[in-house]
């Protein structure tokens, strides 16, 4: 599951949503009413901070964190307010016991997971005594332990050594982060990773050293060795070890006390206690994992159980599903039709040998499948009995997969359903659709007959397992015939409807946001380009669209505020690009005039150097200002350094540092990589004429092909770790967007050697997402503007594909077209993930003369072959 997702879930079934909202519970009283004399409360998302009278907290020192359980939380919360309002000690908590179940689900932010209080002690004395005076009033207390602290005693009290102000440094990676500083004043990050870290230059408070000392004396030993970690959730890791008495491989399925809530509470040690009964029940089942052991180590559980060999159906399908890459023939289409059934037909009499045991699996869908080749035959394994229950209670599903899921089916039946939806999942997974609206299931169905040969009885043997479609319960439904965005129609005629669905979604009334988006706008601030207003209004207004004043107004008041980022699609510089579009050049320079480049070292589109020197270019052309140019010139000279350098600069840091998941890959890509400083470097040049802006932008495209695969199907496609990246943000579609600019200057052999293989990324039969920057649209909008000159396999048949492959995810919002967000769990409106991206793009495809982004060309200008510019040493020679 993408990070956040889930918690960000919780408060809207159509669109992601800021926890805070999701109100299952009362706040707890102190978050308003009346407070003692001088104290001042304040929030900030799901805090509550509470400041005495003139209190002068230091900058950053030792933090305690209480945690607690829901059961708790309210008592804890009035207990230690009680203490620290006595004592003017400056502290924060969460606004109610909803939110500390929210922010403790399974796939919740581990770092933050268990914190319901923050106290903030002004000096090592203050420390000790609140360490001492709380611990004799809730020490002992149940609560998830906090992996980022050290605990103090038996809980709930945690400390850490970290940040009270938010300030900011720039990682290695480029990433803006929140910072501590070094005792000569040099900031660096606030190291927040689940364990507890010291930084080199701190000691230990005396309080501390008895927990220190039992926190490396647990005496717990495991009779395995670890030899890979799997998966991490809130729950705790899965592993593949092996046993150190005779090396056989299992795996070993942690479980943290109190810790990982699922939506019915129950917490990882109950779920794990339950997938160890219900494996019991099942042992000699062949494809279900054998128990092993049940090990206690520490306050942590254990499950040892088989290694289930292969992989899991997902990633099987992302090797041999037939529509991914360009150019799939009718043999390739009827031999994946043929195993995919018999898979199928495996993974369905696997179920039907777990309801003879009398249990139901409960939580079906392909990345708990298991997929092996045994003598050239695939064999099927189940793997994740959390939810499993016996057929006997009869009783409904509590949690599971998107699209998989039936509210209203009790026992076996609830695994019947899923596997009726996988059957459809195998051959078009766009089955999360269905959980946003139910009624797409028969179109999905009607596409994926026309996509593959299959059986007769394909349909009707889906749609009488699943039953009766119940009537929309929310705003989102799936389109009827009738409408253009159905397969068939006419995109052309979809276009204001799109827009229409748009402006339907606006809640001027909020502060935080005024367009839903993707969950990042929570994050980065609802006026940002990429997720929040600035990108959708630069997007109607773009495609020809009426803007309400009201909307226009709020994006004002939206930039007066107080802003940590700057680049172009997650802060200031994006803002105040649209801002200057719509006639608002004076809030547009106030807004700049509080931005330093000279503070960010991120080098991108997105967030970096790249996007703001693009900007600052524009503006000093738009306005023949200096200042501006003088900016951009300066940014221009930062990047050239980073370029020649050498160094990763986040774009191509190896997998698993910083944080980064293992296998990540790279960032390659428009917005994301080299080719966004490229693209920067070419708008120089092209405004002074200087070639060797031009022939650093060249460089800088090289690095980006530097980080590029060969693909199954021989297109050149950016190593994305485990899987390789075709797409706009991240990926060949953005690489080529600038190598097809860069040619029509200068006719670089390798960048116009690596092109057409760049392109052929770009017309793939199936994409998982619609949107812009990760999906078809963004595909779609870069091969329809594309040069006919850099490649013979680009044609007006593969646009007219995007075109009618976008008719598998549009839905109705209220009426109008709309398109779901990343994932395609809940719709987005944004520009980086929703409909103002899939607007822009739909309209430079159709239309042409429409840049789908700020700064790309708005022509269609194709180029011939060897129309190329020339360029040596200083001289510019137009050809």
């Amino acid at each position: 599951m993408k990070p956040l997702v889930e918690l960000y879930s919780l408060a809207d079934r159509v669109f992601f949503e800021d926890p805070v909202r999701w109100q299952t519970e009362t706040a707890f009283p102190l978050t308003e009413g009346e407070l003692p004399q001088g104290w001042r409360r304040s929030g900030r998302g799901e805090w509550v901070m509470l400041r005495p009278p003139a209190d002068q907290l230091p900058a950053q020192g030792w933090k305690i964190h209480v945690s607690a359980t829901p059961e708790t939380a309210a008592e804890i919360v009035a207990l230690v307010s009680e203490y620290c309002l006595d004592r003017w000690i400056p502290f924060k908590f969460l606004r109610s016991t909803a939110l500390l179940r929210a922010f403790n689900l399974k796939y919740a932010p581990r770092a933050a997971s268990g914190k319901l209080i923050t106290i903030y002690p002004r000096d090592e004395v203050e420390l000790a005594d609140t360490l001492v005076a709380l611990d004799r009033r809730i020490g002992g207390r149940p609560g998830p332990y906090i992996l980022t602290d050290l605990r103090y005693h038996q809980g709930p009290l945690y400390v850490r050594y970290g940040g009270f102000d938010a300030r900011y440094c720039t990682a290695p990676d480029g990433e803006r982060v929140l910072a501590i500083a070094r005792p000569d004043g040099t900031l660096v990050p606030d190291d927040r990773r689940p364990v507890f870290t010291t930084p080199d230059w701190v000691t230990m408070p005396r309080v501390l050293n008895e927990s220190v000392a039992a926190r490396g004396a647990t005496g717990a030993t495991l009779d395995y060795k670890i030899v890979e970690a799997m998966h991490f959730s809130n729950g705790g890791g899965v592993y593949k070890a092996t046993r150190n008495s005779d090396g056989l491989e299992v795996v070993l399925k942690e479980a943290r006390p109190y810790a990982g809530l699922a939506a019915d509470d129950t917490d990882a040690i109950v779920r794990l206690d339950n997938e160890a009964a219900a494996l019991r029940a099942l042992d000699g089942v062949p494809g279900v994992p054998r128990v092993h052991d049940v090990v206690q180590v520490w306050e942590h559980r254990f499950l040892v159980m088989d290694l289930v060999p292969g992989t899991n159906l997902q990633h099987w399908f992302g090797q041999h599903y037939p529509l991914i890459g360009l150019g799939s023939t009718p043999e390739q289409r009827r031999e994946y039709v043929a195993r995919a059934l018999r898979v199928l037909d495996q993974v369905t009499e696997l179920v039907a040998a777990v309801h003879e045991r009398g249990m139901v699996f409960a939580d079906l869908h392909p990345a708990n499948i298991m997929i092996s080749e045994q003598d050239g035959q695939d064999v099927i394994g189940l793997v994740d009995f959390e939810a499993a229950f016996p057929i006997a209670e009869n009783r409904n599903q509590r949690f599971g997969h998107a699209g998989f899921t039936s509210r209203d089916k009790t026992g076996a039946d609830i695994d019947l359903h899923a596997l009726a939806v996988l059957k459809l999942w195998l051959f078009l997974p766009l089955t999360s659709l269905v959980g946003l609206a139910p009624g797409k299931l028969a179109e999905l169905i009607e596409i994926a007959t026309g996509l593959f040969e299959l059986p007769a009885d394909f349909a009707t043997s889906i749609l009488d397992v699943v039953g009766e479609v119940p009537a929309p319960t929310t705003t989102v439904s799936a389109l009827p015939r009738t409408s253009p965005a159905r397969a068939g129609g006419d995109w052309s005629e979809a276009l204001p409807s799109i827009a229409a669905a748009i402006t339907a979604s606006a809640t001027p009334d909020r502060a935080d946001r005024l367009f839903p988006g993707d969950l990042e706008q929570f994050r980065s601030g609802g006026g940002t380009f990429a997720h929040g207003a600035a990108g959708v209004l630069w997007a109607l207004h773009s495609t020809g669209s009426d803007l309400d004043p009201e909307h226009e107004r709020w994006l004002l008041a939206d930039a007066a505020k107080p802003r940590e980022k700057i680049g172009f699609h997650d802060g200031a510089h994006g803002i105040a690009h649209v801002l200057d579009l719509l006639g608002h050049p004076g809030a547009a320079a106030d807004l700049l005039a509080g931005t330093d480049e000279t503070q960010i070292s991120d080098v991108s589109l997105h967030s970096g150097l790249a996007g703001a020197g693009l900007n600052l270019l524009h503006l000093a052309d738009r306005h023949d200002e200096a200042a501006h140019r003088k900016r951009a010139l300066a940014i221009a000279e930062r990047l050239g350094a980073a370029i020649t350098s050498g160094e990763p600069h986040g774009v191509d840091k190896p997998a698993g540092e910083l944080g980064r998941a293992r296998q990540a890959g790279t960032l390659a890509g428009l917005l994301r990589g080299w080719s966004g400083p490229a693209l920067f470097l070419l708008r120089l040049y092209q405004s002074t004429q200087d070639s060797q802006w031009l022939e650093l932008a060249v460089r800088a495209a090289h690095r980006d092909l530097d980080l590029c695969v060969d693909a199954h199907d021989d297109s050149l496609q950016v190593d994305g770790g485990y899987r390789t990246l075709p797409y706009l943000s991240v990926g060949s579609a953005g690489i080529a967007l600038v190598a097809d600019e860069l040619v029509r200057e200068i006719a670089d052999e390798r960048l116009l050697t690596a092109l057409p293989r760049l392109v052929q990324a770009c017309q793939s039969e199936f994409v998982i997402d619609s949107n812009l920057f990760h999906g078809r649209a963004g595909l779609m909008a870069v091969i329809a503007g594309l040069s006919r000159g850099a490649s013979e396999i680009i044609s007006d048949r593969r646009v007219r594909e995007h075109l009618n492959g976008m008719h598998h995810y549009a839905l109705a919002y209220n009426g109008h077209v709309s398109f779901p967000g990343d994932g395609c769990s809940r719709l987005s409106m944004d520009v980086a993930t929703g409909n103002a991206g899939v607007l822009v793009a739909l309209t430079s495809a159709l239309r042409g003369g429409t840049a789908f982004l700020p700064f790309l060309s708005g022509t269609d200008h194709r180029a011939q072959p060897g129309n190329a510019h020339q360029t040596s040493g200083n001289n510019h020679q137009e050809g």
